[in-house]
């Protein structure tokens, strides 16, 4: 039986139960999951699908990401609500790419762990899951393990086994639908032109998962603990000093009352000139390497590959000590003595990481 994985969550539990019916049935598992965007959010549900397998015991196919194809699938339909047209028509493709992939391989049934997930149609999934199966001579499996406390039992499970529990279905129009709902920033689209990864960005989340393998493979306990803690995205600055535009870097946590000041540097404390509005500050990308100990040639190579993230904000802290200062603090070959203007967009706002925290004896 061909099985159609959609995530780790849905899949774990779906797997275990379809043993139990099917006990003598030879199960592979088939990721395709083109409708997951970004793609380091596919990788991440990948990994994660990855180790359940190497679980159970159960052997794997990935899927084509044909991300490109997918768009076109659901053209027009960008912004029907879940369980809607676009839905249907996501459920279609992925339902069609796998049972011509269990007729290729010879198998005479398959079936997708997305008849488990709570946020799906069991119904909507059913009938096209069984209209393709007629298409391809197969059977269509679609048992129901959400009824008698499945549901709860699939959620405590995957808390048991500690899977990465993804906080949206997988595509780009329900993310940011969902996020505008919530009133959130959608900052899993956003991706820093330096690649510096950010705090509970889907990249920092993959290197956590990716580093919770490396721990499992070499048979140290660990723990993945949640935090509240205060994030910071910049989403867009520019740096004029006179009548040109000048290189400058925007350390973490800088942000402007409104997106637009000017002024002039008139006092200089240590290291730091000091704006005569809105709290900005500048520093010399001299001071900048001394208190850090970096080697940067000049301001472009530190905008383009800055220091990991947490390293940098020691950085920012040899500048202004205090942790709960959220004055603009930016890096520049020298401080300004002409008129400056700065524009500058950035969010603060509460979330929720996950902090992964080895084990060791005693």
């Amino acid at each position: 039986m061909l099985v159609h994985i959609c995530c780790a969550v849905d899949s774990h539990y779906f797997l275990q139960k379809l043993r139990e019916e099917y006990p003598h049935e030879r199960l592979v598992g088939f990721f395709y999951d083109p409708n997951i965007h970004p793609y380091s959010e596919y990788r991440l549900r990948l990994l994660d699908v990855e180790r359940s397998c190497r679980m159970l015991g159960i052997e794997l196919i990935e899927g084509p990401y044909d991300y490109q194809r997918w768009l076109e699938t659901v053209r027009g339909y960008e912004n029907e609500p879940e369980k809607g047209k676009r839905c249907a028509l996501c459920f279609d493709r992925r339902f069609e790419v796998s049972a011509a992939k269990a007729a290729e391989l010879g198998e005479r049934r398959f079936t997708s762990t997305l008849l488990t997930s709570p946020k799906k149609s069991l119904s909507q999934l059913r009938n096209e899951g069984e209209r393709l199966a007629r298409r391809y001579g197969l059977e269509f499996v679609a048992p129901d393990y959400r009824k008698a406390s499945g549901t709860q039992e699939q959620n405590r499970l995957a808390r048991e086994v500690r899977l990465y529990r993804q906080d949206y279905c997988g595509c780009l129009f329900g993310l940011t639908i969902q996020r505008e709902q919530q009133e959130k920033l959608a900052d899993e689209l956003m991706v820093p032109i330096s690649g510096q990864i950010q705090p509970e960005s889907i990249e920092e989340r993959l290197a956590l998962y990716r580093r919770r393998i490396e721990l499992e493979e070499a048979g140290i306990d660990y723990r993945i603990v949640k935090e509240r803690f205060l994030n910071w995205r910049l989403l867009r600055g520019r740096l004029r000093i006179g009548t040109r535009t000048v290189e400058a870097h925007v350390l973490p946590y800088s942000t402007l009352k409104r997106p637009f000041t000017r002024g002039r540097v008139t006092e200089t404390i240590g290291d730091l000139g000091l704006l005569n509005r809105d709290e900005v500050k500048f520093a010399t990308l001299e001071s900048y390497n001394r208190l850090g100990g970096w080697e940067y040639p000049d301001v472009r190579s530190l905008i383009f590959a800055p220091p990991p993230f947490e390293e940098e904000l020691q950085t920012r802290r040899a500048l202004l000590p205090s942790p709960y200062n959220l004055s603009t603090l930016l890096i520049v070959e020298e401080i300004p003595s002409s008129k400056i203007e700065l524009e500058l967009e950035a969010r603060v706002f509460e979330d929720v990481r996950e902090r992964l925290v080895p084990l060791t004896a005693g």
